[in-house]
């Protein structure tokens, strides 16, 4: 037949590059053009492609019909005595050989195996034998006009979705398979129409025209060709008959034999009727296959230079990724990781003292609620038990919480995103709220009171009861609160990690990029790009925060528990110079007898707390007849010196925090970068990600090799096109 097998090279080599770079690499947007075949169900798309083949065969498909594309490559090879099949395997991408009833088998299992639903990853046929033509096209599954079971009508739809974006695609060109009648019955075409209004690439194939025979006079068969009106010019079509024979019976020529004869006859038929010359062109298989042979090589030459492109486009990111690769293992080397990420460290506790100073349109950003919410989704998700969420147990959650503190608190930055040193002021106020809610968590009884008393070698006072109550179980209730409030500074530095990567990644090409060191841009980058960097790095923060958190907790209980041991001295009020006037003009340096002057005033000015509370120890009645009385007193005091700590602590809360926290902290974290040490399971972890990347590294180079050979074989093929014109 003419042009069989004229096109094999083309084919074999760019299919090859095809495979190469989408199976091989994974490159999957390849601009490589390709036939699919649409159409309705039973319209004789299977019959086209036996009929490309040259033999018949029948994909078994159950009786849900297919359900996902089927890639066949046709190559003619003329010394074949016998054809040969191969499947590709999906998983390892390799052809194997196969009995043809075997691969109807493969193709068939492969299309039930999907039930109702329909996939876009195709099963791949290669058929060679020197029966078929020279082609590769995409069989899709059969458009279904009607269907009754609701499960049928959900798989139409699918069906028709899927086909639509192969259609869609302008890589794809259409070979639309209609019944040879009136162009305007035709539905697929329809479809292909709405898709490619130009019909720049469709094909219209007009099946089963010896059907339509006896339809057809020497009045009617050049305006049929044409198709009444209904058909642009300009759109290619050919109407033919596919071999068939009786249901039932066996042929009694060979398939092929069958192919020409059907041929053989189209044509004579639509001579005998008189059809013009040059429709005559458009009927039979033969010209239906010169038509394509024509088609392919046009495509396919066209597509060279956008191959070519898209080749060296990967060549170009390939070695780029390759110097990328071998870049990160130099840095990754194990006695420079340390070296590196100690700088990228040490830059990072640098550049967080200016996040809290306070750095403009930074992100990420929180609202108050957002931050509480999150805060307490971490918690709960680490199934926190040693303090409490809420400050109370009377609010009914955390909602109710938010409200309170913006409606009666007026937290007046509720509302507003901030990180950095701004959220860091709006917590401690939060924090505050929170310890104010601490109460004595257990009611002071007669027998306390009374069995606190007791005897000693010396005199046990009424002052020494309050204190014992006190140290018993009075200040855990704060204390669990000063859990919450240093879990609180922790998480919130913990979350500062993202924005101020950003601060120091960000600076670069900015006004203000010269205010702060020319390295944080660079150990930015360096922190982002590397993951192991940056592990290193933020695991080494977390851990400060960590450490900062316990000291933080004892600092503060050890507070706490000297000032339940001895309220009277932790209340003495602040000291301050008097004057009678705030004019900052008056204020002169003091001289020795100003000095000597103002101590005993400041002394006695202090004491305001402490007298309160001597007066409330004296009425406190010692003649036991009296208990219930005292007792009351006792109860009352205790309340009285629990408020004046609580409120007092509450007061300085914010210089707590600064002191035992933010400030430690900080000023040591310059120092903890500058010494992170790898430990032993970073070490193998190092070494298995260094490991890791000389295999990526492998993998890149053998892509820069594999897309190289491609360009050298398109280009070579190219060459002997262009000398073979000439």
């Amino acid at each position: 037949m003419s042009g069989v097998g004229s096109k094999t090279e083309l084919l074999n080599l760019l299919g090859d590059v095809k495979a190469r770079v989408q199976d091989k690499l994974g490159v999957v947007d390849f601009p490589m053009p390709q036939f699919i075949l649409v159409g309705k169900q039973s319209v004789g798309k299977s019959r086209l492609i036996e009929t490309l083949a040259g033999e018949t065969f029948n994909f078994i498909s159950g009786t849900l019909g297919s359900r996902r594309p089927t890639v066949l490559e046709f190559r003619n090879v003329a010394t074949y005595d016998k054809s040969r099949w191969f499947v590709r395997d999906r998983k390892t991408n390799r052809w194997g050989e196969h009995h043809v009833q075997e691969v109807m088998k493969i193709v068939g299992a492969a299309h039930e195996e999907l039930g109702d639903s329909v996939s876009t990853e195709p099963v791949y046929v290669r058929i060679e034998s020197q029966r078929c033509v020279d082609m590769q096209m995409v069989d899709l599954p059969g458009f279904r006009d009607f269907a009754v079971d609701p499960s049928k009508q959900h798989l139409s739809q699918k069906i028709d979705e899927l086909v639509l974006s192969f259609m869609r695609d302008k890589r794809n060109v259409m070979l639309c398979v209609e019944q040879a009648a009136d162009a305007a019955t035709m539905s697929t075409l329809q479809k292909c129409r709405q898709i490619d209004p130009k019909f720049e690439r469709t094909v219209l194939v007009r099946n089963k025209l010896d059907k339509y025979y006896n339809d057809l006079t020497r009045d009617n068969v050049n305006k049929w060709v044409e198709g009444f009106g209904d058909l642009p010019e300009f759109l290619p079509r050919f109407a033919l008959t596919l071999p068939w024979w009786q249901e039932g019976t066996t042929p009694s020529r060979t398939f092929v034999e069958l192919r020409d004869d059907m041929n053989s006859e189209d044509v004579a038929e639509m001579q005998s009727k008189g059809l013009n010359a040059k429709y005559l062109q458009t009927v039979g298989f033969s010209n239906f296959t010169s038509f394509m042979d024509r088609k392919i090589e046009r495509m396919f030459v066209d597509a060279i230079s956008p191959v070519l492109s898209k080749l060296h486009e990967l060549k170009h990111s390939a070695e780029r990724r390759a110097e990328q690769l071998e870049s990160e293992i130099c840095e990754t080397d194990p006695h420079r990781i340390l070296c590196t990420s100690r700088d990228c460290g040490v830059s990072f506790a640098t550049a967080i003292m200016h996040v809290m100073e306070g750095v403009l349109d930074l992100k990420p950003v929180m609202i108050f609620a957002q931050e509480l919410r999150a805060f307490h989704a971490y918690r709960q998700a680490l199934n926190s038990t040693h303090f409490s969420l809420l400050p109370s147990a009377d609010l009914q959650g955390l909602d109710e919480y938010i409200e309170y503190l913006r409606n009666e608190v007026n937290i007046a930055t509720c509302d507003v995103e901030v990180n950095g040193g701004a959220q860091f002021r709006r917590l401690m106020i939060e924090a505050e709220v929170f310890l104010r809610f601490s109460e004595i968590a257990v009611e002071i009884k007669k027998a306390d009171v009374i069995q606190a008393r007791g005897v000693s070698t010396g005199s046990l006072t009424w002052r020494d009861v309050v204190v014992k109550l006190l140290g018993n179980e009075a200040h855990q209730s704060l204390q669990r609160r000063v859990r919450y409030v240093a879990e609180r500074i922790k998480w919130f530095f913990e979350r500062q990690k993202e924005p101020v990567l950003e601060f120091m990644d960000g600076l670069e090409g900015t006004p203000i990029a010269n205010l702060y060191s020319p390295l944080y841009t660079k150990h930015g980058k360096l922190i982002k790009e590397s993951k192991m960097i940056q592990h290193l790095v933020f695991q080494t923060y977390d851990g400060a925060c960590a450490r900062q958190l316990q000291n933080f907790v004892d600092l503060f209980d050890n507070m706490l528990t000297s000032a339940f041991a001895n309220p009277w001295i932790f209340l003495r009020s602040s000291t301050c110079e008097g004057h009678d006037t705030e004019d900052l003009q008056d204020a002169v340096l003091p001289s020795f007898d100003d000095t000597r002057e103002r101590i005993p005033k400041e002394l006695g000015a202090r004491a305001t707390t402490e007298p309160m509370l001597s007066k409330w120890l004296v009425d406190i009645p010692n003649d036991p007849h009296e208990v219930d009385d005292a007792v009351d007193k006792v109860q009352m005091l205790v309340l009285k010196t629990y408020g004046f700590i609580r409120s007092h602590v509450c007061d300085q809360v914010e210089l707590f925090a600064e002191s035992f926290f933010k400030l430690p902290m900080l000023r040591r974290l310059e120092e903890t970068m500058a010494t992170l040490e790898l430990s032993d399971d970073d070490s193998v972890d190092y070494q298995s990600h260094r490991d890791s990347l000389s295999n990526k590294s492998q993998d890149v180079q053998d892509s820069v090799v594999e897309i190289s050979s491609c360009i050298d074989r398109l280009q070579g093929f190219k060459l002997k096109c262009e000398t073979k014109s000439v």
